[in-house]
């Protein structure tokens, strides 16, 4: 189990250096130049003299050689300081922190829905099947129907989705604000939004893993042992089957985050999707690392404590991950 740990975190370190050198050199090839798009924007809308350029490449140290540059920042980046936006000089530690709150209500809201969504759908496509023990006629229409819903959901884009929410629920229906923060009501339009691909990936994963475990063994066993309906679909399949969905949480934490970018931007909500768009735009480097390098410790962090989880509830995972080195 420790060497299967530190495998892990070594894993870990690696994903945030490549986050971090990705990132560097992507906004580097760029053929604009952040210092005069801020000299631009901050002179009334005039023509930045070589004098102020050449004084803010000094003062952002891009006037340095590229290398000395990457490794400056990597240092600093290790102590937690990514410097200041080039956009308002905000220390981009501050900018990160004052947007997290709302993305972290947004997330949270969105992967609650999103699970429950998916325990329904899965649940109620299992109670299709073709199962005697489950003591009901199949359906196989309804399930069919009910299979084709994650895919539904995954194949539509989160911008459309949201315009349609506020198009029925806000100017039609006027239940909820179509744009804002402010309260709860603000956040169910685009909790909703950001819920249904994350949801539509679950369900299709949890289904498939239900219909799996259903079909093992142990299913026949815990029937021979006088077993009901209830106790073999929430005691014994689905907590086998919440496995392959824990596996792939991970990769829903980057799906929350990558969709928070359009879901704040529709609904012209502030946080770190928002900031990370403002910030692309703009090229503005320091603020682009330190969102991008956030965004890959919380999607790193999340993977981890899921590779210690995961085999908690299987020893057999960390049994072959210790055996396999």
């Amino acid at each position: 189990m420790t060497r299967y740990l530190l495998r892990r975190l070594l894993h870990a370190a690696f994903a945030l250096w490549a986050a971090f050198t990705a990132s560097f050199g992507l906004l580097y090839l760029l053929p604009a130049d952040p210092v005069s798009v801020m000299a631009l924007g901050g002179a009334g809308g005039g023509v930045p003299s070589a004098a102020q350029v050449a004084a803010l490449r000094r003062a952002y140290g891009f006037d340095r050689p590229v290398p000395e540059q990457y490794l400056s920042r990597l240092t600093a980046a290790l102590h937690g300081d990514f410097g200041n936006s080039v956009q308002t000089g905000q220390s981009v530690t501050r900018l990160i922190a004052d947007a997290l709150p709302q993305t972290l209500q947004l997330a949270a809201a969105a992967l609650l829905l999103a699970l429950v969504g998916a325990l329904i759908v899965s649940l109620a496509t299992v109670r299709t099947l073709p199962l005697p023990w489950l003591r009901h006629a199949p359906v196989p229409w309804l399930g069919r129907a009910l299979r084709s819903l994650p895919a539904l959901g995954v194949s539509a884009p989160s911008f459309w989705v949201g315009l349609m929410l506020i198009q029925l629920f806000s100017f039609r229906w006027r239940l909820f604000p179509a744009v804002g923060d402010d309260g709860l009501s603000g956040l169910v339009l685009p909790a909703l939004t950001l819920a249904l691909p994350t949801g539509a990936i679950l369900a299709q994963v949890l289904t498939r893993s239900l219909v799996t475990a259903l079909g093992e063994p142990y299913i026949q066993t815990a029937l021979a042992a006088g077993s009901g309906p209830g106790r073999i679909l929430f005691r014994q399949a689905l907590r086998n089957a919440s496995i392959a969905p824990l596996t792939v949480a991970g990769l829903l934490v980057g799906e929350l985050l990558a969709g928070a970018v359009t879901v704040e931007t529709v609904f012209s909500r502030t946080g770190i999707g928002r900031a990370t768009a403002t910030a692309v735009s703009t090229q503005d480097i320091p603020a682009v690392q330190g969102l991008v390098v956030f965004g890959a410790l919380v999607f790193t962090l999340v993977s981890l404590a899921l590779d210690l989880l995961v085999p908690l509830l299987d020893p057999r995972i960390a049994a072959t991950a210790g055996g396999s080195r």
